[in-house]
């Protein structure tokens, strides 16, 4: 049986990652929905999720994939979003110089011809650390840690940001600065 707060925790990603509309709701550019709608709308789609039990899964996601807005009002998935609604405006900040991205060991391929692509995602996520990199790569088959050269990437001109949840994102990654860790 599923925990109660990982099955939110995927409804809530579902929902404010990549189809707001599965409920009814629209986010705003910055990817914020109001909190009341959210659970309004979850409620007329067979999804009762209290107040209480949304701020425990924002505060507890071992991910952080949540972020709530200082008045605790709205709601937003700190990254990954898919759908055109939402172009978070993130800062551009200079990455550490060296990131990581965890994949699986049949893409490889195609990473080497194309490099890292963001695919239906608005960015190509990054870690700052290979543990956090094997975990993810580990969620799509056998996986493989990449290391990529974000210093001379950020020295070329591409810009890279840092999510509410400390993902490393950026547009795309060119095959030259990507090596196997």
């Amino acid at each position: 049986m599923t925990d109660p707060n990982t099955a939110i925790s995927k409804f809530l990603s579902y929902v404010l990652r990549h189809h707001p509309e599965s409920i009814g709701i629209q986010l705003d550019s910055q990817g914020w929905a109001n909190i009341d709608t959210l659970l309004a709308q979850a409620q007329q789609h067979n999804r009762t999720i209290s107040r209480e039990q949304l701020l425990k899964v924002v505060a507890t996601n071992p991910k952080k994939r949540f972020t709530l807005s200082d008045d605790q009002t709205q709601i937003r998935a700190a990254q990954g979003h898919s759908t055109a609604q939402v172009a978070i405006a993130h800062n551009p900040i200079q990455p550490p110089d060296t990131l990581y991205h965890g994949t699986a060991t049949r893409f490889l391929d195609s990473i080497c011809s194309q490099g890292l692509i963001a695919g239906s995602r608005h960015h190509v996520h990054l870690s700052a650390d290979i543990p956090t990199a094997q975990k993810v790569g580990q969620r799509h088959g056998k996986p493989i840690v990449l290391r990529i050269n974000a210093a001379a990437m950020h020295a070329a001109g591409h810009s890279f940001y840092l999510s509410d949840n400390q993902v490393w994102l950026t547009d795309h990654v060119p095959p030259q600065y990507i090596s196997e860790e």
